[in-house]
């Protein structure tokens, strides 16, 4: 019988299709920022940062950096590329106010700058204006020596993997930071919580979407750290005070 929508075999008219892989997009391009949302408000509202590990953002916006190069030599879904720049957004974000309080909070002491180059100090720099300098000087050395191997497959892909592999490190830092204080007090529960979903989504988006392999071996390498994570909060608990939000 003919009708005036086409549909898909399963009767769904194909504008639903369409609708709904656009709103999946919008999903992947902003949905990694939700986690960040109550740690900022936590840092916000306590003036602490003691909780929240900065190398964080330091894993995302190398990782990120490098997915937008590795763009240049394969080119993936636009979508992902549009994800990677509003997460640099976000941790620059992030990292502004924490620079902010950490200033607010601090008495008469030493500040460190990037351009100290003092390894025991790397990435605690007291302005923001410091990480916008490495995140520019970073860049400018990726850009020179991606356009200088481009025609390399062994170049271009090496590179995919590494971003990816830095990405699914997300959470080490903070697993590390929680070990050592022996707690997780000051880390938004939230944030894990919205981490491990986010990335259980992701990873069912990569393989519906046949990305490359890179994409959906760093979801799954991400969903075991947030669940490690999440095991040291029920382990450090009893004696952590540990806050929930």
């Amino acid at each position: 019988m003919d009708t005036d929508i086409d549909l898909d075999i399963e009767g769904v008219p194909e504008s639903s299709w369409s609708i709904i892989s656009l709103l999946a997009s919008c999903m992947m391009v902003f949905g990694g920022v939700v986690p960040y949302i109550p740690q900022y408000q936590e840092i916000q509202r306590t003036s602490n940062t003691d909780g929240f590990s900065t190398r964080v953002c330091l894993v995302l916006l190398v990782a990120n950096i490098l997915r937008i190069f590795f763009w240049f030599g394969k080119q993936f879904e636009i979508t992902l590329l549009l994800q990677s720049l509003v997460m640099i957004l976000t941790m620059l974000a992030m990292l502004h106010l924490c620079c902010s309080v950490q200033t607010t909070s601090r008495i008469v002491t030493k500040q460190h700058h990037f351009t100290d180059f003092d390894l025991r100090y790397f990435w605690s720099w007291s302005h923001i204006e410091d990480y916008l300098l490495f995140c520019f000087s970073f860049t400018v050395l990726c850009a020179f020596i991606t356009f200088l191997f481009l025609d390399s497959v062994l170049f271009v892909e090496t590179l995919g993997s590494l971003a990816v592999l830095i990405e699914a490190m997300l959470g080490v830092p903070q697993l590390i930071q929680n070990f050592q204080n022996r707690s997780t007090q000051g880390m938004s529960i939230k944030m894990v919580l919205l981490w491990m979903s986010g990335d259980i989504y992701k990873t069912a988006y990569f393989i519906i979407k046949e990305t490359p392999a890179q994409f959906w071996l760093c979801g799954i390498m991400q969903i075991c750290i947030d669940i490690a994570i999440l095991f040291q909060v029920f382990f450090y608990g009893q004696g952590a005070h540990v806050k929930y939000g």
